[in-house]
């Protein structure tokens, strides 16, 4: 509730300076427009706004999902299998370096100008993120720990999975802060390249009409957007991680020590 209350509070104060500025400086409405004035188009343009909001949330969450879940996995392998992982991941860094807006244009090209692009686009904007952060995690397990499953004679894969995934859950959890809050980006990029519908396309348009209360109306969801998807990832954090949380230790640490293989 504090931090609801935080974002709320600072919601209060972001409007009232951007009221502030409209009545100081008086810019023309085409430049700036009244925050009441966005609202009233966000209650006279509900509809559109509706049909092409459901647009862009389509491709953000099939992105975020795609993404997420390639993310995870290319982290994993990279360090599941140390030498492949010494392979894959300058590639995954050089994709990293790529402005967005270069591949957006070819994203198009290869997968159309529907949904399947925007998703791809915003899957490569969260990939990178959740990959990084993931992988940091698992290499990051204390050397004890380690040692001390070693004597237990298990297996590299049993180790990876009953202690480093584990401890790296908080490590994607922080992936996931920075990563979700970017899907929207994605997709808006992917739509103003190339689209038929969506946000982005609703503000290539309302800007190219001059209606500027129409694309902050747009901003307005998007930021409404942005905001859910962090709150979203605050409320599945304790569940991914509960001993983080909690104080709570981890799950193998709950468990019978893995057994010693027979002789």
């Amino acid at each position: 509730m504090r931090a609801f209350r935080t974002v709320v509070m600072g919601l209060i104060a972001g409007l009232l300076a951007w009221q502030a500025i409209v009545l100081l400086l008086e810019p023309p409405r085409y430049m700036l427009p009244a925050p009441w004035e966005v609202g009233r188009t966000l209650v006279a343009q509900s509809g559109r706004l509706a049909r092409e909001s459901l647009v862009t949330f389509t491709e953000v969450a099939l992105g975020l999902i795609l993404g997420v879940a390639t993310g995870a996995v290319t982290g994993l392998t990279a360090v599941a299998f140390p030498r492949f992982g010494a392979i894959l991941w300058p590639q995954v860094l050089i994709l990293q370096a790529m402005p967005v807006f270069a591949l957006a244009p070819l994203l198009v090209l290869w997968f159309g100008f529907g949904l399947a692009s925007k998703v791809v686009m915003a899957a490569l904007i969260i990939f990178f993120p959740v990959a990084s952060a993931f992988a940091d995690g698992l290499r990051r397990t204390d050397p004890e720990l380690l040692d001390a499953t070693a004597m237990t004679e298990a297996s590299h894969f049993q180790a990876l999975r009953h202690v480093r995934i584990p401890l790296a859950m908080p490590a994607l959890v922080s992936g996931l802060r920075v990563a979700a809050p970017l899907a929207p980006l994605g997709a808006v990029i992917g739509e103003w390249v190339g689209a038929s519908g969506g946000l982005g396309f609703l503000m290539i348009q309302a800007n190219a009409r001059m209606q500027t209360d129409l694309l902050f109306a747009a901003l307005a969801i998007l930021a409404a957007l942005t905001l859910s998807l962090r709150a979203l990832v605050d409320q599945i954090a304790p569940r991914l991680s509960p001993w983080a949380f909690e104080d709570q230790p981890p799950p193998f640490l709950k468990r019978p020590p893995l057994s010693r293989t027979s002789t």
